[in-house]
C-alpha cells in the first residue's frame, strides 16, 4: 500500500554574482538590481499552484538553494517566510537551510537571517587555497572564506555545512588535506566533501583543466576519509559527512524517497498521490525572465514515474546512504512488496554488493561500485 511520505520544500534562487566554470546548476549572472519583490511574489504564486499536493502535511524541512540565495535581502526572506507560513504548517523542529557563498557575507544580513528562523547554513567554501579558488572561478579568496565562517558562528548559526571540493586542477594530496584541516578547525557539524567532476554544459567540460592523476585522486580520497573519521564525522552518504544527529534532514528526505515541493526557476519536485497510486515529478521553467513573466506557466513539466521504475528510483536515492533505506520505508514509499525486487536483491547479494536485513544497504564493496550496483536494478 502506497503511503504518504514526509514533505519538504525546495526554493530555488537562480542568480549568482558570476557563473563558475564547473557549475551545471540553473544559475545566471545577476544584474546590479535583483527583482526581489517580483520574484518572491512569483514564488508564492507558484506555491499556490502546487499547494493541493501538500495534502495537509507539515513541512519537515526547507532548503533554499541556487544560484546564490544569500544575494537576497532579509526583507525578501521575511516576506517569503510570512507567505509560506500562511499557506503551510511548519513542523515544530523544522530545519531551514540557506546556501551561502563567502563573497556575499555581511554580518548584519546573516544575523537577520538567523532571527527570521533560518537555522542552518550551507557555505560554499570549495577551497581555502587562493590559487585553487581562482582556477575554480570563485569570487572569494581564502581569507574571505575564513571570515565568512566566523561571521556565521557569531550570528548564532550552530548548525552549518561547509562545502569543499577535492581533485582540483594542480592540487596535491597535501593541499587537499590542508583544506580539510582548515575546515575542521572551525568545528562544523556537517561537511560536504566531494571530487570535482567535469559536467556537460559547463565551461570546464568544453575546455577541460588539467586534473590530478587517478593515483593522486585515490590518495586524496583515502587520506580525507581517514581524517574525517578521526574527527568524529560519520560518512553517512556518498559525499556527506556529519557529526551524530547533524545529518542534513532535508537531503535525507530526498534519499529516502520522501516528497518535496519545488518552487522557483528550474526547481524540481516529487509528489506522491496514494489514493490514485501515482508518483510524479515536476520541473519549473528555468530562465528567470520566463519565471517572472506572469503570462507564462511556472510548471514546465510533470512526468509520472512508471510503475516499473518506482523501485529503481527509490533505491537510486536510498543506496547513496551508508545505512541504505529500511525495508519498511521502501514498501511504504513505493507501494511495492520487497518480493517484487527479490531476484535483483539476491543477485546483488551474491555479487557481494548489497546487504539486506531490516535495511537494504550497500556493502563496503557496493559503496565502491555504486553505479554497478544501481545498474542491476535498472536492467532487471
Amino acid at each position: 500500500m502506497l503511503q504518504l511520505p514526509p514533505l519538504s520544500l525546495y526554493v530555488h534562487v537562480p542568480w549568482c554574482v558570476r557563473k563558475c566554470p564547473y557549475c551545471d546548476f540553473n544559475s545566471h549572472q545577476a544584474d546590479a538590481e535583483l527583482p526581489e519583490e517580483d520574484y518572491v511574489g512569483q514564488l508564492l504564486a507558484d506555491l499556490d499552484q502546487d499547494l493541493p499536493w501538500a495534502q495537509g502535511r507539515e513541512l519537515q524541512s526547507i532548503f533554499i538553494g541556487g544560484g546564490t540565495p544569500s544575494l537576497l535581502s532579509p526583507d525578501a526572506y521575511k516576506r517569503l517566510f510570512h507567505g509560506l507560513q500562511t499557506r503551510l504548517a511548519f513542523a515544530r523542529d523544522i530545519e531551514i537551510t540557506l546556501e551561502a557563498n563567502p563573497g556575499t557575507f555581511e554580518a548584519q544580513k546573516f544575523a537577520a537571517y538567523r532571527e527570521l528562523g533560518i537555522n542552518r547554513l550551507s557555505i560554499g567554501i570549495q577551497s581555502f587555497n587562493d590559487q585553487h579558488l581562482t582556477a575554480l572561478g570563485r569570487i572569494h579568496d581564502g581569507e574571505q572564506a575564513r571570515t565568512a565562517i566566523g561571521m556565521a558562528k557569531k550570528a548564532g548559526f550552530d548548525n552549518f555545512n561547509l562545502d569543499l571540493m577535492h581533485g582540483l586542477p594542480g592540487q596535491t594530496p597535501e593541499q587537499a588535506m590542508d583544506d580539510l584541516q582548515q575546515a575542521l578547525a572551525f568545528e562544523p557539524q556537517h561537511l560536504s566533501w566531494y571530487q570535482l567532476t567535469l559536467e556537460p554544459n559547463t565551461e570546464f567540460y568544453s575546455r577541460p583543466p588539467q586534473l590530478p592523476e587517478d593515483d593522486t585522486l585515490w590518495d586524496i580520497q583515502e587520506a580525507g576519509l581517514a581524517l574525517l573519521e578521526q574527527h568524529g564525522f560519520g560518512h553517512y552518504e556518498v559525499s556527506a559527512h556529519a557529526r551524530a544527529g547533524r545529518e542534513s534532514r532535508h537531503n535525507l528526505n530526498y534519499w529516502r524517497f520522501g516528497d518535496y515541493l519545488g518552487i522557483g526557476a528550474g526547481a524540481h519536485g516529487k509528489i506522491t498521490l496514494p489514493d490514485s497510486h501515482v508518483i510524479f515529478r515536476t520541473r519549473k521553467t528555468r530562465l528567470p525572465r520566463d519565471y517572472l513573466n506572469p503570462e507564462k506557466n511556472w510548471l514546465a513539466g510533470k512526468e509520472t514515474v512508471e510503475p516499473e521504475d518506482i523501485g529503481f528510483e527509490c533505491l537510486m536515492n536510498g543506496l547513496r546512504l551508508r545505512d541504505g533505506i529500511s525495508v519498511e520505508t521502501f514498501e511504504d514509499h513505493t507501494g511495492l512488496p520487497l518480493q517484487s525486487i527479490s531476484p535483483t536483491l539476491s543477485k546483488a547479494q551474491n555479487m557481494g554488493l548489497l546487504n539486506v536485513d531490516k535495511n537494504i544497504y550497500p556493502s563496503e564493496k557496493g559503496r565502491q561500485y555504486l553505479n554497478e550496483l544501481l545498474a542491476l536494478f535498472l536492467t532487471d
